[in-house]
């Protein structure tokens, strides 16, 4: 295939060098927002008098068919093609002669792909925070549906404190909250058109940069042409907000694959979401809770790709920067895939509100309700904490619970203690009284709920 940049070098090259030079097998990704870019440029360009309205028209039309034929699959891409933008240019040439060949007026590969990639992952943000917004729907549903169920909290992976569990699901979809938030607010720096800065330096054309974004949905344009060309900050940007959602999914992934195991057993994974063993018939494996925190390490690596491709190139554009999209692509699909599978996953789980409540049963997780209890009644916190903890050893000593223990070995610790300790130290109790802003009670999970529901 004749090259489009042949002139100053014959254009031929060799096979081996063609196929490590090509990127279509990945940039054929943007052909609709190539094809979409390049009519907007036929249009600035009659705009402008830069090329007759006759001309603009027949090249408007010409790329709408070649997106047609390429969404029906009339038109196949040309793997052999150097990339995207050569390809629909031959195309359009070979359809309409000479006038395919005025397009390319004013604009450079560089800037084109700039525009591509900006485009591209404009509407990758888009369809990733709605499937963030999926799993928040489905966290909430799961935590309508179990306020009050009672679970250990855990640090340390000690049992702590007890929680409600749907004020466990709230704190993940806070993480997720944020995670829409960073990649909003990075759409919306990518949303700055580099279109019009050509290979580096701008154009001796009078063109009309703002109309040519205004038209691509674009807020502004870039204002200095090397950067224009060379920018990449968008891509890190968003490949560090995939990956700390990623990191949020792995938590996540983490606490459902220990929490779906025999040793806790406090939710069940829908059949549809676990897979079976090849030689163990009593298996139930988490697999798809598994992919998702191994396939965190891939995205972790895409955004260290990017990093490091990038901290060595000097102004402006190298072919380098070919290297940003396979990794931004990779990562734009693996959260994608992850996300569409992790919220069904989370609407089919069953919880087990009973193996809950008595692993919260088991761990003397309302100690510091009872030393509360004696801060109530006068004595200083230190001096509270110090009698719980000589009780709570008397009864792991004794295999006892807190709840348990009569009032006259309580009274041997403290005169303090009356009957209303056992209200005290009641499980439901200690978790409703927890009423503190974001707080793990009924109603501050509530409140939670409503704040999350009317932000996404």
């Amino acid at each position: 295939m004749a090259k489009m940049w042949a002139g100053r070098t014959s254009g031929e090259t060799s096979k081996i060098a063609d196929d490590f030079n090509s990127s279509i097998r990945f940039d054929c990704k943007m052909y609709q927002q190539d094809i979409k870019g390049s009519i907007a440029h036929a249009m600035m360009l009659a705009k402008q008098n830069i090329i007759t309205k006759e001309d603009a028209e027949i090249l408007v039309d010409a790329l709408a068919q070649i997106l047609e034929d390429l969404n029906s699959g009339a038109l196949e891409i040309d793997m052999e093609a150097e990339d995207i933008h050569m390809f629909v240019e031959q195309v359009l040439t070979t359809r309409v002669g000479d006038v395919g060949k005025k397009l390319h007026t004013a604009r450079s590969r560089n800037d084109q792909v700039a525009l591509d990639l900006r485009m591209y992952l404009r509407d990758e943000c888009d369809e990733i925070v709605e499937l963030v917004t999926n799993l928040i729907k489905a966290l909430c549903n799961q935590a309508e549906e179990n306020k009050s169920v009672i679970m250990p909290g855990y640090t340390h992976l000690q049992r702590a404190q007890p929680v409600t569990f749907s004020h466990h699901m709230m704190a993940y979809a806070m993480m997720l909250l944020r995670d829409i938030d960073r990649l909003k607010d990075c759409r919306k720096r990518m949303n700055v058109s580099p279109i019009g800065c050509c290979a580096l330096a701008g154009t001796t054309y009078d063109t009309d940069r703002y109309f040519e974004a205004q038209q691509l949905q674009f807020d502004s344009i870039a204002l200095n042409s090397l950067d224009g060309v060379s920018d990449r900050d968008f891509c890190v940007e968003m490949l560090s907000s995939i990956a700390i959602l990623m990191m949020h999914l792995s938590r996540f992934s983490e606490e459902l694959i220990l929490w779906s195991s025999w040793e806790f057993k406090f939710v069940e994974l829908s059949d549809s979401f676990t897979t079976g063993s090849s030689i163990m018939p009593q298996k139930k494996n988490p697999e798809m809770a598994e992919l998702v925190r191994g396939t965190t390490a891939r995205v972790y690596g895409d955004l260290m790709a990017t990093l490091t491709m990038l901290k060595g190139l000097p102004l402006a554009y190298n072919k380098d920067m070919q290297e940003d999209k396979e990794s931004i692509f990779d990562a734009c699909e693996t959260v994608k895939m992850c996300l569409k599978v992790f919220a069904p996953m989370i609407d089919t789980m069953s919880v087990r509100a009973d193996n809950m409540k008595k692993a919260a049963s088991e761990g003397f997780i309302n100690a510091t309700d009872l030393a509360d209890y004696l801060v109530k009644k006068g004595l200083p916190f230190r001096s509270a904490y110090k009698i719980s903890g000589s009780i709570v050893a008397y009864c792991i000593e004794n295999k006892t619970i807190l709840e348990e223990l009569p009032l006259e070995k309580y009274k041997e610790y403290s005169e303090l203690f009356e009957n209303d300790v056992y209200d005290e130290i009641d499980l439901t109790t200690c978790v409703n009284k927890r009423v503190s802003v974001g707080g793990t009670s009924v109603e501050s999970v509530e409140m939670q709920l409503k704040f999350v529901k009317e932000n996404i």
